[in-house]
């Protein structure tokens, strides 16, 4: 099924997001993350996409079996880095004949080593434009879904210029947004408003990361410029040297995240504007137990899975 269908039917809808291991032992680990997730219906999984194209053929590969083997509907990243315009057309077709339908459509990043994004030969510079290319390739047998950023992308000017990209984006095909991993729902329900009030009215799929490392996601939100709150960062810094500690700390605030993300109109004590989230994606950085846990909690507290 196609996600932008999926979303029309269902709220909230919850998907998680791996990464093509580099190793034998990674894959095993992935496909059996990938056994327990199954018995949980996620509505969908995603998959990454290396830099410079360098795990394209491992995307596909993952994407296919994850369908085929596992029944769970999959996405695939598809980038601009290193590739044509007839690189990215093969990998449509191929992700098509896979039955492979959804494609979460990025610039990317620079290939490791390298400070600043190239356009490749033939290939395009913007999301935008790869959007609007898959858009025109698969017509409506494509569901293509693209990146927010609740705390401004790193390379924008400022907050105005970031929101109007992502109206380019929105315009040229984008069924649906998921966000950029944050840590302050305050900062996420700002973006909303400002989204919404420029007229943007695609679903909306929130990016959690639950923590479960301290000096990793220490690295992570340096590099993409996302905010700590002071209560988690002091919690974290106090569990640091408990791995199990740090464990249930990642957990327990996500899913306080995820309960308020996804508090339905009319049931807020202070009164405050009604969310528009869809759902929530986690980064599971193929580790699924904490993001599984919390999808858990989240249906025994029946929040947001009524």
């Amino acid at each position: 099924m196609l996600i932008s269908e999926r979303l029309r039917h269902k709220r909230p809808v919850f998907s998680f997001e791996f990464f093509p291991p580099k190793t034998e032992e990674g894959e095993t680990s992935l496909m059996r993350a990938l056994e327990r997730l199954a018995p949980l219906e996620p509505d969908f999984v995603s998959v990454t996409y290396g830099a410079g194209g360098s795990n394209r053929v491992r995307t596909l590969e993952i994407v296919s079996r994850i369908k085929r083997d596992f029944g769970i509907e999959a996405m695939a990243h598809l980038t601009c880095v290193g590739s044509s315009r007839e690189d990215i057309a093969d990998v449509i077709d191929k992700l098509g004949e896979a039955g492979v339908n959804n494609i979460l459509a990025l610039r990317g990043d620079p290939p490791k080593g390298e400070q600043a994004f190239v356009v490749a030969e033939g290939g395009f510079r913007y999301a935008s434009d790869l959007i609007a290319f898959i858009r025109d390739r698969g017509g409506t047998e494509l569901s293509v879904g693209a990146a927010c950023y609740p705390e401004v992308h790193p390379e924008a000017v400022h907050a105005a210029a970031d929101l109007a990209h992502l109206r380019t984006k929105v315009d040229a095909g984008a069924d649906f947004l998921i966000s950029q991993l944050f840590f302050d729902n305050a900062r996420f329900f700002e973006f909303e408003r400002r989204v919404r009030g420029a007229g943007i009215e695609v679903p909306l799929i929130a990016g959690i990361m639950p923590v479960t490392n301290v000096s990793q996601i220490q690295r992570f939100t340096q590099m993409i410029g996302a905010t700590i709150p002071k209560s988690l960062e002091a919690r974290l810094i106090d569990a640091d040297s408990d791995p199990q500690e740090v464990f249930w700390t990642g957990v327990s605030y996500a899913a306080h995240q995820c309960g308020e993300l996804l508090r339905p109109p009319g049931d807020d004590p202070f009164d405050r504007p009604p969310r528009s989230v869809a759902g929530i994606h986690f980064y599971t950085l193929n580790k699924s137990p904490s993001s599984r846990a919390i999808f858990q909690i989240l249906r025994i507290a029946h929040t947001g899975l009524g």
